[in-house]
């Protein structure tokens, strides 16, 4: 399915969110940007087209890294590297089967790809294996408004002009019906960071973003 919409995945993110993605991606960047320093790893998990890594060695200077099960999405993320003279490297990699030891990273960040996990929990404990004691893991994630009437709002675009116009850009409608209906089935802010707290993360919490379209949530690796 991401293979298919590879081609167009950029284009419809920004124009489906109204660009606001690239807003939520730079504020995971700057939370990540005050607790590692210019020296550091971060790993990206499933990175896609590398929107996110990019964005996290341009806010920190860090050493960044991309990893992604969809070798077509990282295709285009080494292409966009390339053009940008941007030396970030892309693994391909399960995001259940990490390819990385343990405590390797400084932080560890995952956009808008846990909910397409087939066991969330297990996918969060793949981040926390592989980050270091006493770093953070970011999750940038879809999530629930809770202000009514906005709520309504955003639904009524969200499960029904979204799939329709996801699929005639990019010629996929089932890739963009799957969208509302994994965001369904995921958990909400406070689930998530009990989910989060339950396999193992200390100080967890999580940020609101655009009324609660979508959610940061951090947590850190115990000492």
């Amino acid at each position: 399915m991401f293979a298919n919409i590879s081609a167009r995945y950029d284009l419809l993110n920004h124009l489906l969110s109204a660009s606001l993605d690239k807003q939520w991606r730079r504020k995971v960047a700057r939370q990540v940007q005050s607790t590692v320093n210019s020296d550091g790893f971060v790993l990206d998990v499933a990175c896609g087209t590398g929107d996110l890594a990019f964005t996290l060695f341009e806010e920190t200077g860090a050493q960044v890294i991309g990893t992604d099960f969809c070798r077509p999405m990282l295709e285009v993320a080494r292409r966009k590297g390339a053009k940008q003279n941007v030396r970030v490297p892309f693994i391909e990699g399960d995001a259940l089967q990490l390819p990385f030891a343990n405590d390797s990273f400084d932080a560890v960040t995952i956009a808008f790809g846990l909910r397409n996990l087939s066991s969330f929990e297990s996918g969060l404990q793949e981040l926390l294996r592989v980050v270091k004691p006493g770093g953070n893991v970011l999750v940038l994630e879809c999530s629930k408004p809770k202000l009514p009437g906005f709520r309504q709002l955003y639904e009524f675009y969200f499960h029904r002009v979204l799939p329709i116009l996801g699929g005639m850009v990019s010629g996929s409608k089932s890739a963009y019906a799957y969208l509302p209906d994994s965001v369904r089935r995921f958990p909400d802010q406070k689930g998530l960071a009990s989910m989060m707290r339950a396999v193992g993360f200390d100080n967890v919490e999580f940020s609101n973003l655009t009324g609660g379209v979508a959610a940061i949530h951090r947590g850190t690796k115990p000492r």
